[in-house]
């Protein structure tokens, strides 16, 4: 039976509850996502929005990539809660870190894609998540991150301009009618990064309310990690 592709739509994958374990001391609760039966073509490592503003691992771009582009895309989704954040999935220790100790999360979240040897890992960061990764992604082996809505709230002009020749692909994925910054302000704010991919989404918001602005994100991320499958199905058979 045919389906339409909707916002609560879980497609088949091989789904596994993670832990990762910081440099700190914390344990982190999260969920590794893994196509059914291909082995999978890239890794998405998924840093949520703000914490005390209700981000976790289950914001719904996030989550929805997870349920989808295992299946869709032959691409791996790691999702983990930050410190101190509580889903469904569980609670990670510790207490908000203010986008400083949060470095620790990722080079967590890191250390397990080594150790699991997931292939070409990119960085998908929304919101408070794009400030971990401006801040601190280049101290990982990526190909790649890619900025969803980032406000550039907490990351310096110093370390945005730091991803200029690094030899690592940015993409700033910037909606029209963002609360923070939108395409005429980002544009200049990163400007230092003349390599960057610049991608203003037009009647875009900063939470990508809605299926049609959540399929034009998965399809920006796609089109990075596995281009080759798109366009992207609406049905599921």
């Amino acid at each position: 039976m045919v389906t339409e592709i909707r916002g609560g739509t879980i497609l088949p994958a091989r789904r596994e509850e993670i832990e990762l374990h910081t440099a700190d001391g914390l344990t982190l609760v999260g969920e590794l996502a893994l196509p059914e039966t291909a082995e999978p073509v890239a890794t998405i490592v998924a840093l949520h929005p703000l914490p005390t503003a209700g981000g976790f691992m289950d914001s719904h771009v996030l989550r929805k990539a997870a349920a989808r582009l295992p299946a869709l895309a032959d691409i791996a989704v790691l999702r983990f809660n930050f410190r101190g954040v509580t889903s469904p999935r569980g609670t990670s220790e510790g207490t908000f870190g203010h986008g400083v100790d949060e470095r620790h999360d990722l080079a967590a979240a890191m250390a397990f894609v080594a150790q699991r040897g997931l292939p070409n890992p990119w960085l998908v960061g929304w919101s408070f998540g794009t400030e971990v990764t401006l801040k601190y992604g280049l101290e990982h082996p990526i190909v790649g991150a890619i900025l969803l809505s980032p406000p550039l709230h907490r990351a310096t002009a110093d370390e945005v301009a730091a991803w200029a020749g690094s030899g690592k692909r940015l993409v700033a994925i910037i909606p029209e009618l963002d609360d923070y910054l939108r395409p005429a302000e980002a544009a200049e704010r990163f400007a230092s990064v003349p390599e960057l991919e610049f991608v203003a989404v037009e009647g875009g918001k900063h939470l990508w309310v809605g299926e049609e602005q959540t399929y034009r994100v998965l399809t920006e991320i796609v089109a990075r990690l596995n281009p080759g499958v798109l366009p992207l199905p609406r049905e599921w058979d």
